[in-house]
């Protein structure tokens, strides 16, 4: 059974996830815009989700805003993580934790068994979030960022579909809707 995992935002409003459309790409970009300083195009957005039959694009709105966004490729068993970003003046409401959930749900509901993404090394926040859902840093991949010649550290969690991960996600899942 599937929990909802919708923490309430400051003001009373829950998280909404959604499909990711083509008419959402306009904020969707505002929002990379704000997070990184290597940015997709948006063409890279509108051709993931018109022509990559392999990835699936999600979005999280409070009321008609839309305040995180995040993306996956599923192929087989395998996933990746492409991107996840949260809008900077919504960041510590626990939003990106619940759309790394939706996504870890959805690559699950297509078949895949592991997850893999890669983070950057200065990026201790979010690596503390992705240990705490079963990820491991595998490899470092040297000067992976564009901007500053920064490493990556590969991270993936795998066994995903086993009764421990399963637990694992529903216990989690507990902490933002408890």
């Amino acid at each position: 059974m599937k929990l909802d995992p919708r923490p309430v935002a400051a003001g009373g409003e829950h998280l909404s996830i959604t499909p990711m459309a083509g008419s959402d790409v306009r904020e969707v970009m505002r929002i990379e815009q704000q997070s990184f300083t290597t940015t997709w195009p948006a063409n890279a957005f509108y051709q993931e989700l018109n022509d990559n039959k392999l990835a699936h694009y999600y979005v999280g709105r409070i009321g008609e805003n839309i305040v995180a966004y995040g993306g996956i490729w599923v192929i087989l068993e395998d996933s990746h993580i492409t991107t996840i970003a949260v809008e900077p003046r919504h960041r510590g409401r626990r939003y990106g934790e619940v759309m790394l959930i939706k996504l870890l749900d959805e690559a699950i509901a297509r078949g895949a068994s592991w997850m893999t993404l890669e983070v950057r090394e200065s990026n201790d926040v979010a690596q503390a979030l992705y240990r705490k859902y079963g990820f491991t840093t595998v490899s470092t991949r040297r000067g992976y960022y564009s901007d500053n010649n920064e490493n990556a550290l590969v991270m993936w969690a795998g066994n995903m579909k086993s009764e421990i991960y399963s637990n694992r996600l529903r216990a989690l899942r507990s902490t933002l809707t408890g």
